[in-house]
């Protein structure tokens, strides 16, 4: 299996993207070396820290 975590990633989620959110997403994972995985948990953190305001 892999490394024991803290926070196992057991669930999966298949997406569609246009062509503007994919060229957006290959940006960002140029620009900061990320996974594609971190950089949508990213987006998914950020929103849910706005609305719990």
């Amino acid at each position: 299996m892999g490394r024991p975590t803290q926070d196992p990633k057991t669930n999966k989620l298949n997406l569609r993207l246009s062509d503007d959110d994919m060229q957006k997403l290959e940006f960002c994972k140029s620009q900061t070396g990320m996974a594609y995985a971190e950089i949508i948990r990213m987006g998914i953190d950020k929103v849910y820290q706005e609305l719990k305001k």
